[in-house]
């Protein structure tokens, strides 16, 4: 456990080598990381940390933004001593973290991994942003009152994992305990509302801080179906590594958990940096 910002985060560090930090997406855990981690570490230091609510980590008093987790990142690789740029993973919704951690800390940044990330875009939320919070934040305090982290917390994880993954993934010893807890309940739903104004502020950040010249690979889920919709996602992520002037990849078979369903293929991302 350090504590960063003043909150307590609890961080893992492994392996030896030059410095990857793996980000995970709306309302995942350090554990959702164990494959890629695992083979990473023989050649990188990897480092994994649950933001503030998740995993084993306290819970923040603001809501979530995307250029305080890009600040977080920055001063996570602080406290382990790691003053030299290094690489960052982002998936889902982290990559807007990832992104903002390289045009808010370009010096710190060595290259990103954007693994089926969230898209930016000029969205217009139809709430402010602090009411929305504020909604969120009541929601998941009357499901708490009700007991339902409880008793619903860890079915509703395990159904979340199945639809985000294609291949049967057992469940992690340290699952139960934590999606069993209001204040993991809380940080999800404080996410979730957060996730369009990240977006926005991903949008207006691009024309104002440029990208420093690292190499950026996106890396794109496809199941192998060809729906409209599997087609328009595969898109839209050759848009974005258009956009960032990155490389585009496709691991398949692969659902949205592709840390799960295709470890090797971001290991290999990462690598190929």
């Amino acid at each position: 456990m350090l504590r960063v910002d003043g909150v307590p985060l609890h961080v893992l560090q492994e392996g030896a080598g030059p410095v990857v930090v793996l980000c995970g997406g709306l309302g995942m855990a350090w554990f959702d990381w164990e494959a890629v981690a695992a083979l990473l570490a023989p050649d990188r230091t990897v480092v994994r940390f649950d933001r503030p609510g998740l995993g084993l980590s306290a819970p923040a008093p603001g809501p979530p933004t995307a250029a305080a987790e890009a600040d977080r990142i920055a001063h996570v690789l602080d406290a382990l001593g790691h003053a030299g740029p290094a690489t960052v993973v982002g998936h889902s919704m982290a990559a807007f973290h990832a992104e903002a951690f390289a045009r808010l800390h370009p010096h710190r940044c060595a290259g990103l991994v954007l693994a089926d990330g969230s898209l930016a875009g000029p969205v217009r939320p139809v709430l402010p942003r602090a009411v929305r919070h504020a909604w969120a934040g009541g929601v998941a305090g009357a499901a708490s009152a009700a007991g339902l982290p409880r008793a619903l917390g860890p079915a509703g994880r395990r159904l979340v994992s199945r639809a985000g993954a294609l291949g049967p993934h057992p469940a992690h010893p340290w699952e139960r305990a934590t999606y069993r807890t209001s204040r993991v309940v809380r940080a999800c739903a404080l996410e979730n509302a957060a996730h369009p104004y990240q977006a926005a502020e991903v949008a207006a950040l691009r024309p104002e801080r440029a990208l420093p010249p690292v190499p950026v690979t996106v890396l794109a889920a496809y199941g192998g179906g060809e729906t409209p919709r599997e087609l328009r996602w595969l898109e839209r992520q050759r848009g974005l590594a258009a956009e960032l002037g990155g490389r585009f990849v496709v691991a398949a078979p692969a659902g949205h958990l592709l840390m799960a369903d295709a470890p090797h293929a971001v290991a290999r991302a990462v690598r190929e940096l």
